[in-house]
This record gives C-alpha cells, sequence and structure tokens, in this order.
C-alpha cells in the first residue's frame, strides 16, 4: 500500500484555471503481466499532517509522539558570552590556558560581576566553560593566570596606547587621566592605607587607581596606587609611564584641578638634571577657587563684565607667565550651586535649632558641653564656615557670615582653564572641550566601580593580585565601551550626540534619544535594552544538546535566535556562532 496523489487541473465556467489534487491510499498488485491499482481510501479531506503520518508509516518509518521525539539533555546560557569578546583574545597575549583562564575572568566581569568564587561555580552554569576549557578550573588556576595577566600589563597596555594614543589614531595627541579609590576589606594588603574616599567610606583603607583614556573616554592604562597617594603623585606616575613605556611625545595631557599643579608641571618637562625637555608636554587643567578669586580682586583681569556678551573670554596674568587662561561662565551651574548652598545653610540651622533651644532653656549648659554638641552637626554638610559661632557657659549665638557666602556665591558658574599649548593648536573652544571631556573618565569610573563592572570592595591580600583585579576590571571597562557603542542602536544609548555650539553650555541629547526614553520602542515595535538588559536577553540564547529517540548520539543546536538577538550580532559583525572560541 502507499499514498498516491493525483492532480488534475481543469477550466470552470468563469474561465478560471484550477488545480484539483485527490490524495488516496492505494493497493498496488499485478494481474498476469499487468499492473492493476485498487483504491482502499480517499484521504483528501484530511488535514496535511495527518496525510503525511499515514504517509511515513506505510513506508516504513516509525512514528513517536511530538514530545518524545528528541531529548535536550542540557541547556546553558550562550549568547552574552558568545557577544562579549571582540578580538580581546589577540590582545592578552599569546594562546593557553592562562589566557583562556584570564579570558573567562575579563568576560565575567563584564556579564556576571561576581567573587572569583562566584565566577568559577558560574563558568559551568554558561558555554563559557565548556568553550574555553576553564569549567573544572581552582582557585589556585585562577590565581595563577591572574598573575599571568599582571606581569603581561605592560605589553597590553603599549598595544592599547598604539591603538588609540599614537598620533595616526590621536592627531591631537591627547590624553585624559583622573584618579578614583575603592576601599578595601581585610588589613594586610601593602598598597591599602587611609585617604579621601571618594566612596564616602570613611575608616576604611583603601587603594588609589588612575585611568588614562583617549579623548573620547576608551580605557588605555590604569595604575594602582597606595591609599593615601594625592592626585599630583598621581599625575607624575602617568606621565613617567606615557613617555618612558609607550614612547609618546609631545603629547597633551587632561587633568582636573589640583591634580597639575605647577611643581608637576616643571618636573614634566625638565630632565633630572633641571635642563628643560626637548619633547615638552603640553596640559590642559582647572584653577582652584583661590586663584581664581585672586585674578578677580583689585580690578584684576577677570572680571564681570568680560560676560556681558559672551560666557567665554581668553585672558592672561603675570601669575602664569606663558600660559592662556580661558575663562567661563554658566549661568545654569551659578543657580544650581546658589541652590543647593541655601538648602545646606538650611539644612545646617534646622540640626541646630535644637541645641540652640536647649542652651536657651537652661539644659544644656558648660561652654565645653555646648561645644561638643554644635561641633557634632555644624560639619555635617560642610557649611561650618558659613557660620559664625559664640559660646559660653549659658548661651549660644550662631549666625550666617552672610559676607563670606557672598564672596564664595561671587565664583558661583567661574571656572578658569589653564594651558601653554598655543592658540594656532587649540582654540579657546577646543580647550573647553577637552576639559570638559573628563567626563567621559568619570563615567568610566561608574561603569568600573558600580554600573557593570563592580570592582569594589577589594578583597585580595597580596599587592600584584590587587593590581591584576583592577587590570581586570579596566579591560572589562574596555569591552563595555566598545558594546555600548555597537550597540547603541538597540539600547538608550544617545548614538548621535548632538555637537555643541558653545562647549559652556550643557550637553544636550539627540531628539532620536529622547524619542527613545519616550516610547521605549523602535518603529517595528522593538523594545529598547539598558545595556544590562541586553545581556541578559541574549543570555536566553542557549545552546542546547539535544538527542533523538532511538540513537545515542547528542548534537549541539542554538535556539531560534530573536530579531534583537540577529541584530546585536549583526552590530558587531559577525554570524552568531555555535561555539565561543
Amino acid at each position: 500500500m502507499h499514498v498516491a496523489r493525483n492532480r488534475r487541473t481543469y477550466v470552470a465556467k468563469s474561465g478560471e484555471q484550477r488545480v484539483y489534487e485527490s490524495v488516496l491510499v492505494r493497493r498496488t498488485y499485478r494481474d498476469g503481466g499487468k499492473v492493476r491499482h485498487e483504491t482502499l481510501a480517499n484521504l483528501s479531506a484530511l488535514p496535511a499532517e495527518a496525510v503525511s503520518a499515514i504517509e511515513a508509516t506505510l513506508k516504513g518509518e516509525r512514528l513517536v509522539p511530538a514530545g518524545q521525539a528528541v531529548t535536550i539533555t542540557a541547556s546553558v546560557p550562550h549568547g552574552h558570552v558568545a557577544a562579549v569578546q571582540l578580538g580581546l583574545p589577540a590582545l592578552l597575549g599569546p594562546a593557553g590556558r592562562p589566557r583562556d583562564l584570564a579570558l573567562a575572568l575579563i568576560i565575567s566581569r563584564v556579564v556576571q560581576p561576581a567573587s572569583k568564587l562566584s565566577t568559577l561555580t558560574w563558568w559551568s552554569d554558561t558555554t563559557l566553560g565548556a568553550d574555553l576549557g576553564v569549567a573544572g578550573a581552582s582557585t589556585d588556576d585562577i590565581y595563577a593566570a591572574m598573575d599571568w595577566l599582571e606581569h603581561r600589563q605592560d605589553t597590553i597596555e603599549a598595544e592599547l596606547a598604539r591603538r588609540h594614543l599614537a598620533p595616526a589614531a590621536n592627531p591631537s595627541k591627547m590624553a585624559l587621566f583622573d584618579l578614583s579609590s575603592s576601599w578595601m576589606e581585610g588589613s594586610h594588603c601593602p598598597l591599602a592605607a587611609r585617604g579621601y574616599s571618594r566612596d564616602g567610606r570613611k575608616g576604611k583603607l583603601q587603594i588609589e587607581y588612575g585611568l588614562l583614556t583617549d579623548p573620547a573616554g576608551r580605557p588605555v592604562a590604569v595604575r594602582v596606587l597606595p591609599g593615601n597617594t594625592g592626585d599630583p603623585g598621581a599625575f607624575t606616575a602617568i606621565v613617567d609611564v606615557v613617555r618612558k613605556k609607550f614612547g609618546l611625545e609631545q603629547m597633551v595631557m587632561v587633568g582636573d584641578r589640583g591634580m597639575i599643579t605647577s611643581a608637576r608641571i616643571q618636573a614634566m618637562n625638565q630632565r633630572d638634571d633641571g635642563t628643560p625637555r626637548p619633547d615638552a608636554y603640553g596640559w590642559i587643567t582647572a584653577l582652584r577657587a583661590p586663584a581664581i578669586k585672586k585674578l578677580m580682586a583689585d580690578d584684576g583681569p577677570l572680571q564681570l563684565s568680560l560676560f556681558d556678551q559672551q560666557d567665554l573670554a581668553e585672558i592672561t596674568s603675570g601669575d602664569f607667565p606663558g600660559e592662556r587662561l580661558i575663562a567661563c561662565r554658566n549661568p545654569v551651574l551659578a543657580a544650581d550651586r546658589a541652590r543647593k548652598r541655601e538648602d545646606l545653610l538650611a539644612a545646617t540651622e534646622k540640626l541646630l535649632a535644637p541645641i540652640t533651644a536647649r542652651v536657651a532653656a537652661g539644659r544644656l549648659a558648660g561652654a565645653g558641653e555646648i561645644g561638643v554638641e554644635v561641633g557634632k552637626v555644624i560639619s555635617r554638610y560642610k557649611t561650618g564656615k558659613h557660620f559664625a559661632v559664640t559660646i559660653t557657659d549659658t548661651t549660644l549665638i550662631i549666625e550666617r557670615r552672610q559676607d563670606q557666602i557672598d564672596a564664595e556665591a561671587a565664583l558661583d558658574g567661574f571656572y578658569v582653564l589653564r594651558t601653554p599649548v598655543p592658540a594656532d593648536e587649540l582654540g579657546a573652544s577646543a580647550v573647553v572641550t577637552a576639559y570638559k571631556n573628563l567626563k567621559y573618565v568619570e563615567r568610566d569610573f561608574r561603569h568600573i566601580k558600580s554600573d557593570d563592572l563592580d570592582l569594589r570592595p577589594v578583597f585580595h591580600r597580596l599587592e600584584e593580585r590587587v593590581k591584576a583585579h583592577v587590570l581586570i576590571c579596566m579591560l572589562a571597562c574596555y569591552l563595555t565601551w566598545h558594546l555600548r557603542r555597537t550597540w547603541a542602536p538597540l539600547t538608550f544609548t544617545d548614538q548621535d550626540p548632538p555637537q555643541q555650539d558653545n562647549p559652556v553650555t550643557p550637553a544636550r541629547r539627540s531628539a532620536a534619544a529622547q524619542a527613545k526614553a519616550s516610547y521605549q520602542y523602535d518603529q517595528a515595535g522593538q523594545p529598547y535594552h539598558s545595556f544590562r538588559g541586553l545581556l541578559e536577553h541574549l543570555a536566553t540564547l542557549t545552546r542546547n544538546q539535544v538527542r533523538y529517540t532511538g540513537t545515542q548520539v547528542t548534537i549541539a543546536m542554538l535556539t531560534e535566535p530573536t530579531s534583537i538577538q540577529r541584530q546585536a550580532f549583526q552590530l558587531l559583525g559577525a554570524a552568531i556562532p555555535l561555539t565561543s572560541k
């Protein structure tokens, strides 16, 4: 018996040509020398899938229920770890197990930041562990890989500097540098020390680390320093790296106020014997408030009348010979600082009011006791300098120092940049833009410390392990920098920020980015994601181990990717790989 399909064409009365197909079950046999066909059933009215099942059965095929046709023996998240690589293996060093472990640590820091012990177990829960051969790694293997990576830091950073800081890639010959800190858990690391905490963790030991980037904020190098290192000392260290290890000449270093001091400038551009260096470095930084106040005093070069028609003016001063001073005034920033100051002063007065009432009621007496209570609260919001406090054994008088408040308010919205770079090489607007680009380094610190990579706190004890941990986070930040830009069409990232005609005014998001935030979906109805949300969506692209019924062989198959997952890999310029290596 077999299934036979008969097709015939006929023309209807309307003249339309139609095709009729009949599906029959027939028995074929020989009658003498002739082949005969006997129709046993007409299947034309049955659904196509039923006809296919009958046909397959008559051909001798074994049919099983759909739910029992295959067995999925394993299903592991794959898409996120497959996407997060971008040619990083070649940057790290020669192929081998140490490189695979180091690569796995960096990818894990991007996709699932956690402690090293948690990362070990997580590797087995994704395709990363099997593809890189690290699923069975031990803690000793991880520490050995961290030591291997730390020894290769100079080589890795030199390659990044060649890619992003060398004149061919960086015609402006400009580099950004800033310093941050993170607290330590434990007390035996040689780098741990008490210093100014940028995390607000007072009383904790900490480390400092300086990040060097290109003008767009792409991480290039990082240096870990003792927790009590000041900004100027960190700047000196990174200049030595750029000049001696990267071999870059005549760079323009951009750093925040207080980092590029006059002493550091002199040391940067002089040899050890005191003679000028032929490869002198330029720099861009900002003046501190006392220096700005001095420029404004006694009919100095900085006067409010300069900003009647503009918010940017270039001035000179005998206190800064051979330098250009670019003064800027941002009215929006001035109003914001005035509002914030008033709020903090009012909050301080609210804290002091109960103490004043206790003294007036006689419930608190003695100059010493009163002073202790006032001291507990008056500096909480860092406004103590704006109050005059008079204490006796029975009285407490607190008044605002209005003249000091007014003097500080006169500087609201003002900042002055200093640089020796000639105007024909870098205009005043370009100097302001270069300095404000330090916001990119601050953004990198946010990604490293909390948003993406979770560097803090640091639990390692040995100095080289701490440095390796920070290096892993820096390289992971390098990955996220590229991924955020590449995946901007799929996320809320502003992929085409508008050019600012006036660099002093606040930056604005493009209309397209505002539309993303407002509508949440693109024109095709696909939702936009945050960067972290996109990684989580990519993780739903799994690799499955499939075994067909009646066999012992398993094959690897990917789930059908969503349109967003396909587009994410298309933006990376790669097909969706079956394996991560």
